[in-house]
């Protein structure tokens, strides 16, 4: 049932789901019922792969699978040659701020830059590398010089100079100082001088403190911020394009963060830049990036702390007021999650199974007939049909599989009639009594 599936992958599947988690990697093979959003997103990802941005909104209920959902486009996205990227929003990491909580938000961001040969993260100096080469290959030829003669450091400036001149070309607010760290990372490779790459990679990942370390260490006048990180994002998917890739996909989960945040005026400043973003990516400000933001009901529609709460957004994001549950419109910016269906989930709890099997090298006693006895009485106990979310399914299935592999002999109705039903979503009803200031 499972094919092409890599021990890696199946080990990933089984712990970070039994931990409550969406895996980092292989969410493709427990793909079920999301078959139209995918389409659509293949589909957004041609408009972006020819010029045009895009900004989606994936909003559901807790547990409905929102994060899985981004782990799928990741999974999508690079499959089609984009540098995919992903962060959650915390307490301490935003969209605005004027305390380094913006800059926090960029350096997850840059440390989880993924490409399709690196889909864990850490990409950036791959990505760095690349270009580079790209940029010694092309001097090499205008100068007539062997590819092995130009990296000798006498051919350093010839170097330097193609590097300014393409990030130049490529770049707009920012332009002349990320050119000079680039060259500064190519300078440590050439003299071998460790030090100096990874003081270029601590400026470009927004880690620099204070503008004179940087100086010191570099020579460039800026720092990356909480002002403007968001340029230095565009800067880079200007150069990953330039390099040869379809565009850059930034994926930004728990919106929840956004929403909890009690000073109002902080908040709405959050939502002005999220204002920002979409208006820059609809209106061809910016060209190949994706942002995909995931969030409750609550964070779009309250009107007093969601998104609806500032109106440009809200004029934006009301969603077709023609759609049903049954006709669905994935081309608005606005895509709501819809539970999976009973059928859908056996189908992913067999998945499941195969890919338990897989990973421990097993085979467990349970038949299509006893998951079907699992799913009726789980969804039987009080409380399913308010509280049950797929992942609660999904972890309990998974420990019942561990039992009945360290135990083969137990009593599987049993288990399965021990089963508890509780309320896992998070208390977010104090945040309506929080004082505003």
């Amino acid at each position: 049932m499972i094919d092409n599936i890599k021990p890696k992958e199946a080990t990933s599947i089984i712990n970070s789901l039994i931990s409550g988690v969406v895996p980092r990697i292989g969410v493709q093979h427990i793909a079920v019922g999301r078959t139209d959003e995918v389409n659509a997103v293949v589909s957004a990802l041609n408009d972006v792969k020819n010029g045009h941005s895009m900004v989606k909104f994936w909003i559901g209920d807790f547990g409905s699978g929102k994060s899985f959902m981004l782990h799928l486009l990741n999974t999508v996205a690079l499959k089609q040659k984009f540098v995919v990227t992903s962060a959650d929003f915390t307490p301490d990491n935003r969209l605005y701020a004027n305390d380094g909580k913006g800059l926090a938000l960029y350096s997850a961001i840059i440390d989880n830059i993924s490409i399709q040969t690196k889909p864990d993260g850490g990409a950036l100096p791959t990505l760095l590398e690349k270009w580079i080469d790209q940029i010694i290959t092309k001097t090499a030829e205008e100068n007539k010089v062997s590819l092995t003669d130009i990296r000798d450091e006498k051919y350093l400036p010839l170097i330097q100079n193609n590097i300014l001149k393409t990030v130049n070309e490529i770049t707009e607010v920012g332009g002349f100082d990320f050119g000079t760290v680039v060259v500064k990372y190519y300078e440590g490779f050439i003299k071998n001088d460790d030090n100096l790459r990874r003081s270029a990679l601590k400026w470009l990942k927004g880690e620099y403190k204070t503008k004179t370390e940087a100086r010191q260490d570099l020579g460039v006048r800026e720092i990356v911020n909480d002002l403007n990180y968001y340029d230095m994002l565009k800067n880079f998917c200007k150069l990953f394009v330039s390099i040869g890739y379809s565009g850059f996909m930034i994926n930004l989960d728990e919106a929840i963060n956004l929403y909890k945040i009690s000073n109002s005026a902080v908040r709405e400043k959050n939502y002005e830049k999220i204002l920002t973003i979409y208006n820059d990516c609809f209106q061809g400000k910016v060209s190949n990036l994706f942002f995909n933001f995931a969030g409750t009901n609550e964070v779009l529609e309250n009107e007093r702390r969601g998104l609806f709460s500032y109106n440009a957004l809200k004029s934006r994001l009301v969603t077709n007021k023609f759609e049903t549950s049954e006709i669905r419109d994935f081309a608005q910016p606005v895509i709501k999650l819809l539970p999976i269906s009973h059928d859908e989930i056996f189908v992913l709890l067999q998945k499941l199974k195969a890919i338990f099997e897989f990973n421990y090298k097993t085979e467990i006693a349970i038949s299509d007939e006893e998951i079907h006895q699992f799913m009726e009485e789980i969804f039987n106990k009080p409380g399913a049909s308010d509280f049950l979310t797929p992942r609660e399914v999904i972890r309990d299935y998974l420990n019942v599989l561990n039992l009945i592999r360290q135990n083969p002999s137990v009593d599987k109705k049993k288990i399965f009639g021990e089963i508890q039903i509780k309320d896992e979503r998070p208390d977010d009803s104090a945040m309506e009594n929080v004082e505003e200031f």
